[in-house]
């Protein structure tokens, strides 16, 4: 039988390649994290919507396969976080809004599970509005971001859910916080919290809640902020607060906007300005429905 000192030594000599090899694997797994997060900048930069399409889910994919290695890595789930958002804006709403909402859950999810790293914030959002609002307003800049892309995802699931009201309960909760975003960093993601503040405020009627002259507003910084170069801005601008106000011309002059605009433009964008080219061309084929 083996000495107690050679249990112990034998316990050791196990535990180090263990140890090791676990190390070795968060730091592979960071190691492709923060090359995926590097190259997500030239994702964005594509511009051929199909290939951009078939190439989307597989590394989302490949990235939830390396969050079980580092199931608290933020870097990932915040990629997880906006990738699935966005394709499912880009690639799937317009077509099947059943999966569409699936995705968006997947992205405010993956967000959430960032906010909830903060025992601060995680007791936040099981409370009040207002309570959750105060506690975002004082929490840590690095959690900005997935602030935004958790709203994004949540009232994009909203959007498509109207008639569930389980679904529309949580809406005040998502524009708090995105709230919360346009007030601390008003430039990120270009000026996005103003555009979905102003598609939310654009898009409703006033007995809802509803008030254009505060969405044109938010509108109108987005533009500021992106200097009118993330074309999204004129796509939701169109699709609510002209549609809202049925003023076709400037219906008419957003999206002419979206059509002459090289994606060139902004070669940083290049991909979700081309996405809302496509989405610019389905709208102008809806006007006579529209107005």
């Amino acid at each position: 039988m083996l000495s107690l000192r050679a249990m112990k030594l034998f316990g050791v000599a196990l535990a180090v390649p263990l140890l090791f090899s676990g190390c070795i694997q968060q730091i592979a797994v960071s190691t492709v994290g923060n090359i995926v997060h590097n190259g997500f900048g030239a994702f964005m930069e594509e511009e051929d919507l199909d290939f951009a399409e078939r190439a989307l889910p597989a590394n989302l994919k490949l990235l939830e396969a390396m969050l079980r290695s580092d199931p608290e890595n933020r870097r990932i789930l915040l990629l997880l976080s906006e990738g699935y958002s966005s394709y499912s804006l880009g690639f799937v709403e317009d077509t099947d809004v059943e999966r569409a909402r699936v995705f968006y859950l997947r992205g405010r999810d993956f967000g959430l599970r960032i906010l909830r790293q903060d025992a601060d914030i995680a007791a936040a959002l099981d409370g009040s509005v207002d309570y959750l609002k105060q506690v975002l307003e004082r929490a840590d800049a690095e959690y900005l971001p997935a602030i935004f892309w958790t709203a994004f995802g949540g009232a994009s699931y909203i959007s498509l859910s109207l008639s569930n009201p389980d679904a529309l309960v949580d809406l005040p909760r998502m524009e708090a916080m995105m709230a919360v975003v346009a007030a601390r960093d008003s430039g990120f993601y270009h000026g996005g919290a103003d555009v979905f503040l102003g598609t939310l405020y654009g898009s409703r009627p006033k007995i809802l809640g509803g008030d254009t002259e505060r969405a044109k507003k938010h509108f109108e910084r987005a533009l500021e902020i992106n200097k009118g170069e993330f074309l999204m801005t004129h796509v939701y601008y169109a699709r609510s607060v002209a549609v809202q106000t049925l003023n076709e011309s400037l219906f008419d002059e957003l999206l002419l906007t979206v059509d002459k605009t090289s994606l060139d433009v902004a070669p940083e964008f290049r991909l979700p300005n081309a996405i809302a080219k496509k989405k610019a061309q389905r709208l102008v084929a809806r006007k006579e429905e529209l107005f």
